[in-house]
């Protein structure tokens, strides 16, 4: 309806206008349904351009309208001069019956048919277990991923990690150290070594398979650090795996530089005059591109910034033919990835096939109080944990339901609340509920009889399939502007119109062909709730 809308606005202003006028139409539901099913601001955008008031212009627009009545009931003029348009009853009906006939299919759309789509997310190294931190990273990543997906695309999910390294390296320490106290040696973990309990667990784990024979192991000596690895990895596939997020490739940093893209990178932008070296290192010309100073490289001892291996890796995917690339950025990476960027534009680079997503850290509350996690302590809340507690359902929601860019406050105790007070509840229940009324009524009414939709006119039932028709909508915009939260907001509104629905209309004991319409409309708001959830990652139980 959109679209169609868009199109008979568009041939209108093509009478009215001497020359043609390229303008955005666009169509937004009213707050209140006194104001009819759509609307537009599009007479007020005119104003300027033809040089007549909003209404004179709104006025013109819908005296050159031409529609189809069996979509288009009424068109009005409101306030300074918004056009508001009421559905026909019987395109109503249709839609219903078209909702029905499509569901698990429902909301689908093509706007981004063809295209090939990468979202990297998550991309921890295999230094310790997925945190809460990770958590807001992976389910935004995936649940983007989703909605992309829905909406046409071809998406591949890539995780990027780094095995080698300093980290890497006190890793292997920190597990060298435990596995020799476990054999009753003094042994201390090298400085900033890594003080979680998995540490001790895997240095178990060689003891039971190695014995003593790595007793007398040298610090560097990578069995430690390949245990280490193998363990931690099997550890975030197994978290990630609860969280219904499947990841189509892995990306390791270290091919990079085997490859010797790292090389080429550096070589490319010599060449370009945007690389020098000072100090015993190799800065890169930010000042170029408006930054106040150069940036680092490649550091006096030879080791990379992370500036470096992610032009290389962004070079990596722009090659690989993806029309877009969407990076899960937490905020520490608001200050480098401009860098990113401007190195790739340098480059000769297409950088608006670069989509960067910022999010805001979470902050654990634990006992009413704030604590800092640290992989490298024991003080950390691993995702794991948290949906022991809670589920991976209310896991997922909770990071979903605030925008992207706020902070999130995760207090664990709260989390710890599964049940009525929990606001996926509030989906979750909506949809089995559902299920349970259509198990009653196939018990009672024919289901083979086709329902007459016509004889949905109370104004419960006219709202709650208004509402199931915004869904399409709901997932268009919160796949354009990356913020999955406003489809829970959708989902939360849909919810509500069938609470009021279920209080206000009755189904069992009715007449039997307003019976089978209501079951009708229930169908339709099922699949909807169900799709939805489904796009969150969120389970839609028949039972509660």
């Amino acid at each position: 309806m959109k679209a169609y809308l868009q199109t008979i606005l568009k041939n209108a202003l093509d009478k009215i206008s001497p020359e043609p006028v390229e303008t955005d139409i666009i169509i937004e539901k009213p707050r209140t349904p006194e104001h009819g099913d759509a609307a537009t601001n599009l007479a007020m955008t005119l104003a300027g351009v033809l040089r007549m008031p909003p209404r004179k212009i709104a006025e013109q627009l819908i005296a050159n309208l031409e529609y189809d009545s069996n979509k288009i009931k009424d068109v009005e003029i409101a306030g300074p001069g918004f056009i508001n348009f009421r559905y026909a009853d019987n395109w109503i009906f249709d839609q219903l019956g078209e909702v029905i006939k499509l569901g698990s299919e429902y909301g689908k759309t093509t706007g981004n048919a063809g295209k090939k789509m990468q979202v990297e997310f998550v991309s921890a190294n295999p230094t310790g277990p997925l945190t809460v931190g990770h958590g807001r990273n992976a389910v935004l990543g995936d649940t983007i991923a989703r909605l992309l997906e829905w909406t046409g695309a071809e998406v591949d999910r890539e995780y990027y990690f780094n095995n080698a390294g300093r980290q890497m390296r006190v890793l292997g320490e920190s597990v060298r150290a435990r596995y020799l106290q476990l054999l009753g040696e003094e042994a201390e973990l090298p400085e900033g070594g890594y003080e979680g309990a998995y540490i001790a667990d895997i240095a178990e784990t060689l003891l039971e398979k190695h014995g003593d024979s790595l007793r007398d192991s040298k610090p560097e000596d990578t069995v430690f650090k390949q245990a280490a690895e193998e363990a931690i990895f099997a550890d975030i596939r197994n978290t990630l795996d609860r969280m219904n997020i499947r990841m189509n490739q892995f990306f390791n940093e270290n091919s990079l530089y085997e490859d010797k893209s790292i090389e080429k990178v550096v070589s490319r932008l010599r060449e370009k005059g945007l690389v020098y070296d000072k100090d015993g290192a190799v800065w890169f010309k930010t000042t170029e591109f408006g930054k106040e100073k150069d940036t680092v490289l490649i550091k006096s001892t030879g080791e990379p910034t992370y500036r470096l291996p992610d032009i290389a890796y962004h070079i990596s995917k722009l090659d690989r033919g993806y029309d877009l690339c969407i990076d899960i950025f937490g905020a520490d990476h608001i200050a480098t990835y401009p860098d990113v960027v401007s190195a790739l534009k340098a480059l000769g680079y297409d950088t608006s096939r670069i989509d960067v997503q910022v999010y805001q850290f979470v902050t654990i509350v634990k006992d009413g109080q704030p604590f800092k996690m640290s992989t490298r302590k024991a003080n950390f809340v691993t995702l794991d944990e948290l949906m022991n507690e809670v589920g991976s359902d209310v896991t997922r929601f909770f990071f979903l339901m605030r925008t992207p860019g706020t902070h999130l406050e995760f207090d664990i105790a709260e989390a710890k609340e599964a049940g009525e007070k929990n606001p996926v509840f509030y989906l979750q229940y909506a949809h089995a509920r559902i299920h349970s009324i259509m198990q009653k009524a196939a018990e009672e009414y024919d289901m083979k009889t086709a329902p007459d939709l016509s004889l949905l006119t109370h104004e419960s039932e006219i709202a709650l399939m208004k509402q199931v028709f915004q869904f399409p909508d709901a997932i268009t915009l919160a796949s354009e502007h990356r913020e999955p939260h406003r489809l829970i907001t959708y989902m939360n509104e849909i919810s509500g119109h069938f609470h009021k629905f279920y209080h206000d209309c009755r189904i069992m004991g009715e007449d039997a062909p307003i019976a089978r319409a209501r079951i009708g409309l229930l169908q339709a708001t099922q699949t909807t709730l169900a799709n939805g959830l489904r796009i969150l990652g969120i389970s839609a139980p028949e039972h509660m």
